[in-house]
């Protein structure tokens, strides 16, 4: 989609500026992911579902009503998103914007009601179970010389705690660089994020984490840089068969696996835990320990009300009268 902008962009700009250069800077401006899912969903409109651009209000209506029964809400408001961009990209005005397409989105959310899955929240027991079976998990990799178990070990008792404690999502986890990293056993660490999910802006957001008597993110990362003989670069990386620590960092997508094969290693019951889990996990505790709404958004990073009751256990409301936990 921006490669399709820039061919009206002579090779040079008035300025001097390369094309290759503008690109850069284009690209800059959205995130990756961003980049691919709107890509993606361009080419659906265009080629799998055959429309053309620009498009009209009407034939966007049409193509919500041929999918209003297999795609989610969200999947096509962000069907539209992708289209807006498009158009506004190419100098066309923006067809997703009118009232009739307004109207039709309204009808098939009341249409195709669908109940919002959310993770299962990490309770702290199941962390303290995961954490103790890696402590032992490194202790006898240390024993027999494994690097490679040593190695994995480490890195996965410093993704689950600091993934806990900050409530960091699995992309936040995985964008984690060592030389944005300040840590200091005992007293806690900060954590830089140069961009994020709710940085319009792109103006970064630094992290505190503390140091904990147990379960302590900030040992966890000594511990795991140490090992690994990291200075800069990915926080969290690809350890492979044979026990070689890789250059890139960890994919998104790779934490769910990850979380549920060393909860099940650790006997914890894994099926219903996702990545979201631990950030999750980390908002019931905190509000099961008296932390108040606005405290806890801060400390998170939520910019409105409704993000932030989504990751709250409603049960912790009934206090010890509740019978038992809400179905998951």
């Amino acid at each position: 989609m921006l490669r399709e902008a820039l061919r009206r962009v002579p090779p040079y700009t008035p300025g001097g500026l390369a094309i290759n250069e503008v690109e850069r800077y284009l690209q800059a401006g959205t995130r990756a992911n961003t980049r691919r899912s709107y890509q993606s969903a361009v080419e659906h409109f265009e080629v799998s579902w055959g429309g053309f651009l620009p498009a009209t209000a009407d034939s966007v209506v049409r193509y919500l009503v041929d999918h209003a029964a297999t795609l989610s809400i969200n999947t096509l408001k962000q069907r539209l998103a992708a289209l807006a961009q498009w158009h506004l990209s190419q100098g066309f005005p923006d067809p997703t914007k009118t009232p009739t397409v307004r109207q039709v989105l309204k009808g098939i959310r009341s249409l195709h009601p669908v109940q919002q899955k959310q993770a299962a929240p990490l309770q702290l027991q199941h962390l303290e179970q995961a954490v103790a079976w890696l402590a032992g998990e490194a202790a006898q990799a240390r024993q027999a010389g494994d690097l490679g178990r040593l190695l994995r070990s480490q890195r996965d008792a410093a993704l689950i705690q600091i993934g806990f404690w900050r409530g960091f999502r699995s992309d936040e986890l995985c964008r984690l660089q060592v030389e944005q990293i300040q840590a200091q056993a005992g007293r806690g660490m900060s954590l830089y994020l140069p961009h994020g999910k709710g940085d319009r802006q792109h103006l970064g957001t630094t992290y505190q984490a503390p140091a904990l008597k147990r379960l302590c993110p900030v040992q966890a990362y000594l511990d795991w840089i140490q090992v690994a003989g990291l200075a800069r670069g990915p926080l969290f990386r690809r350890i492979d068969r044979w026990g070689h620590l890789g250059e890139e960092g960890l994919h998104p997508n790779s934490i769910i696996a990850l979380l549920r094969r060393l909860l099940h290693q650790a006997g914890v019951p894994a099926e219903r835990y996702t990545s979201h889990s631990l950030r999750r996990g980390f908002a019931t505790w905190a509000t099961g320990n008296g932390w108040d709404l606005k405290t806890l958004m801060t400390y998170v990073g939520w910019k409105d009300v409704k993000s932030a009751m989504r990751y709250i256990d409603p049960t912790l409301s009934f206090g010890g009268l509740a019978a038992r936990p809400a179905l998951e």
